[in-house]
């Protein structure tokens, strides 16, 4: 691990400290958790834009799921 400095506005730090003590953890571990969190949802855009990108590439055409409509059970029957 290395040991970095950050410069954060007072108000921050104050409510990351208020929440680390109440989820019984410290700033630092609290930070990276938040970064970590925060980097999963960047990936998760990113992998959602992709995806959305390869549909309006490649529309789906309208029989394309048809041979999967009898394996569909919604629980309903």
């Amino acid at each position: 691990m290395r040991t970095i400095q950050m410069t954060l506005d007072d108000d921050l730090v104050k409510t990351v400290d208020k929440v680390a003590r109440e989820l019984k953890t410290t700033r630092s571990a609290f930070t990276r958790k938040a970064l970590r969190d925060a980097i999963n949802l960047f990936n998760t855009h990113l992998l959602e834009q992709k995806h959305r990108q390869g549909y309006t590439l490649h529309p789906v055409n309208k029989d394309e799921f048809s041979v999967w409509e009898k394996e569909q059970n919604w629980g309903d029957e």
